[in-house]
């Protein structure tokens, strides 16, 4: 395979590889993903974004119609997703910069295999208008001696979101190794947030400290669709119908915000760096 161009960008930490690949010409496999991916050999990246056209997919082309880009978004293990919050605004940064789309009125629409979702553009915050997330069974998670009670969200990727309890800091857990969950509720695995309640902060009706164990990319600083869980969350348990709910991750702040049906989700995404790489190096 000749030399593949790539950009490097982030949201809050949250890091990708993207290849532009309109005509979806390029030979993506889970092990080139993984190469790419790696910290030490490749690029490194929590994820990559591949940008093609949706009709030029075969999971984009029935979004054709509403979408003209489809984002195909492979985990660091080289397996698929469904859905990355923050993959998909960074996606939204990588279109807008290279000319490639333009916001419309009602935004600009980014085809995934959760379904179209809509990017709205702010100086250096990008919004998107997410699927609303469903909150629908209780389940634990554990990490090593310790077991949590979570709730099962589901934002067209699964979520388990765990509140820690008896004042245990975020900081204490050992995320190196996976949660362990129930496989019967989460057959394809599953991405799994812990919390703990913040101070008021102004401008958000709720604040909530977050990390995550995201399946297929270990722990992140950051994610989007985890956020969005979270935020769901943390709404009904107070017994809100509608608000802002401010999300600090290790690598900044996202915002959560509901508004009758529609939710959005709100954060930077930054472009880094541009280059080069040659698949025939990596490994």
């Amino acid at each position: 395979m000749d030399r593949v161009l790539f950009t490097k960008g982030h949201g809050t930490g949250n890091d990708f590889v993207i290849l532009g690949d309109p005509d979806g010409a390029l030979q993506l496999t889970p092990a080139l993903v993984a190469a790419l991916c790696d910290r030490h050999r490749g690029i490194g990246a929590d994820g990559v974004l591949r940008v093609v056209r949706s009709a030029k997919h075969p999971e984009g082309a029935g979004s054709a119609a509403d979408a003209e880009w489809f984002m195909d978004y492979w985990n660091a293990d080289g397996s698929l997703a469904e859905m990355c919050g923050n993959g998909v605004r960074v996606f939204s940064r990588y279109l807008i910069a290279n000319g490639l789309a333009t916001p419309g009125p009602e935004g600009l629409p980014v085809a995934t295999r959760a379904g179209v979702v809509r990017a709205a553009v702010e100086a250096d915050i990008i919004s998107v208008h997410m699927g609303a997330p469903e909150v629908y069974a209780a389940s634990t998670a554990t990490v090593g001696p310790l077991t949590f009670p979570g709730i099962a969200v589901n934002c067209g990727n699964p979520h388990l979101v765990c509140g820690l309890h008896d004042s245990l800091p975020l900081s204490s857990l050992d995320l190196h190794v996976p949660p362990g969950f129930d496989p019967a509720l989460f057959p394809s695995g599953v991405n799994v947030e812990f919390t703990t309640p913040g101070a008021p902060v102004e401008g958000a009706d709720l604040h909530v400290h977050m990390r995550v164990y995201e399946r297929g990319s270990a722990e992140t600083l950051s994610c989007g669709s985890g956020a969005l869980a979270v935020g769901a969350v943390a709404l009904r348990d107070a017994g809100l119908a509608e608000g802002v709910v401010a999300v600090d991750l290790p690598g900044g702040r996202l915002t959560v915000t509901r508004r009758g049906d529609s939710w959005w989700l709100a954060g930077p995404a930054v472009l880094v760096a541009t280059g080069e790489v040659d698949p025939a190096a990596l490994g």
